[in-house]
């Protein structure tokens, strides 16, 4: 594993002024808080897994991941300051039968 001395740059840091939701996604949010399972997680550190299922082979790996983390914190109430592993994955798909596919567990340190 290589590393670099430096802070690392937030999403928030990225850009100037207010961003503001797409009607597009803001349908997206309304659905897939409609489709995730109702779950109560009462851990005070988080993993989460994320497999995301692209029909296209240019589809980058992290253009999902900001909003689909929101809508994770926003149904179950977690803070992402208490994620502390997080493990991303894509397999590519037939069209038509995209999906996204997702764990939350207890983070257990080593």
């Amino acid at each position: 594993m290589y590393k670099i001395k430096t802070k690392p740059l937030s999403v928030n840091e990225c850009w100037q002024g207010k961003r503001f939701k797409t009607l597009e996604y803001k349908k997206y949010e309304r659905d897939l808080l409609l489709m995730l399972p109702k779950k109560t997680f009462k851990f005070d550190k988080f993993s989460i897994e994320i497999e995301f299922g692209f029909s296209s082979p240019l589809a980058d790996i992290d253009n999902p991941l900001k909003p689909f983390l929101d809508i994770l914190q926003k149904k179950y109430d977690i803070n992402d300051r208490y994620i502390f592993t997080l493990k991303v994955s894509k397999k590519i798909v037939a069209k038509e039968k995209e999906y996204i596919k997702f764990k939350i567990s207890e983070y257990e340190s080593k």
